[in-house]
């Protein structure tokens, strides 16, 4: 049997929703984990998350049983610190708005740090609970009066155990109707963090894994790496199915279990006992036999609404083993 980390030589991992919620690391995570790494699997670490420095990403991790080191990481942070380093001259001023740690990443390329828009060359915005209205204003000012304006991403929401809290996408939302600008994006779905990585593992054939179609996935796809999405963190069933095709994955997976399955069973393409029929009014999927996953059942819908050019789709079950699956992946009528 032939298993995804059998075909790609480095494993890259999101972190929210795909390794942990929060503290708590992810139902069959830790152990998918340590079985790749007891074989030798190269694996690296990407983080949309430009709050926190790579060492305090890999002590996280290491508290909750994931040995990392700090070289294995590569945060949204570098990413944009990078890129403001690469446009603006040596020593020019930044103004942060985000954490010490990302204030750290502008002090490491070269830059310095500002608190006034006056002085601002360049804008760097990532993710900080204490974000408040004086610093947003500042920034306001800044990227009006023409400094250039990176942030670390754009993801709208912030899986927390609690659920999905405001990410550093809607503080971006916020600046961007304030000054009618558009910043460059450092994180995903851009392909900076996934190239990067990929250069430091050396990799030939490397593939992702992360919980959201619009920046695991989509990025691995603009970076040209094979992708595979899990259901544990925010895309559900019914997002993957409407994907578009720059956001669609190339395996799905229930967990990260699934790296150790069969590579052929991770395919969005229809398999025994599931059979996926057009309607009237949707899909139809029916149940040709006992036995057949939930996950199948997704790939098999996948599969069928995809060669029709997907979009949104009503589903419906043909009998009872299919109402059941629809159940599971939350596509029940």
């Amino acid at each position: 049997m032939k298993t995804l980390l059998d075909a790609h030589d480095v494993l890259l991992l999101d972190l929210d929703g795909t390794l942990y919620r929060g503290a708590t690391p992810l139902p069959g995570a830790l152990d998918a984990w340590a079985r790749a790494a007891e074989q030798g699997h190269r694996i690296g670490y990407l983080t949309n998350n430009g709050s926190r420095s790579p060492r305090d990403v890999a002590a996280h991790l290491v508290g909750m049983g994931f040995a990392v080191t700090d070289s294995e990481v590569v945060t949204s942070g570098q990413a944009a610190s990078r890129m403001l380093a690469e446009r603006l001259p040596a020593g020019a001023a930044v103004l942060v708005v985000g954490t010490a740690d990302l204030a750290a990443e502008i002090r490491e390329v070269g830059l310095t740090v500002t608190d006034h828009a006056e002085d601002a060359e360049g804008v760097v915005q990532g993710h900080s609970p204490d974000t408040g209205w004086r610093l947003l204003a500042e920034a306001c000012l800044a990227i009006r009066r023409g400094a250039l304006w990176v942030t670390c991403n754009v993801d709208m929401t912030l899986p927390t155990e609690r659920g999905e809290l405001p990410g550093n996408g809607s503080m971006v939302a916020a600046l961007r109707a304030a000054t009618e600008a558009q910043p460059i994006i450092a994180g995903k779905p851009e392909p900076w963090l996934f190239t990067e990585a990929v250069r430091r593992a050396g990799a030939q054939r490397p593939i992702m894994v992360g919980d959201r179609l619009e920046t695991d996935i989509a990025g691995a796809n603009a970076a040209g790496i094979s992708s595979m999405v899990v259901l544990t963190g925010v895309s559900d069933a019914a997002a993957i199915l409407r994907a578009g095709p720059s956001s669609r994955p190339r395996y799905l997976g229930a967990d990260l279990t699934a790296l150790h399955g069969n590579i052929e069973l991770a395919l969005p393409i229809a398999r025994p006992p599931w059979r996926v029929s057009t309607g009237d009014d949707g899909l139809v999927l029916e149940a040709l036999a006992v036995g057949g996953d939930p996950v199948a059942a997704l790939c098999a819908l996948c599969e069928a609404h995809w060669a029709g050019g997907g979009g949104p789709v009503r589903v419906r079950p043909g009998d009872d083993r299919a109402a059941a699956a629809l159940g599971w992946l939350g596509l029940g009528c």
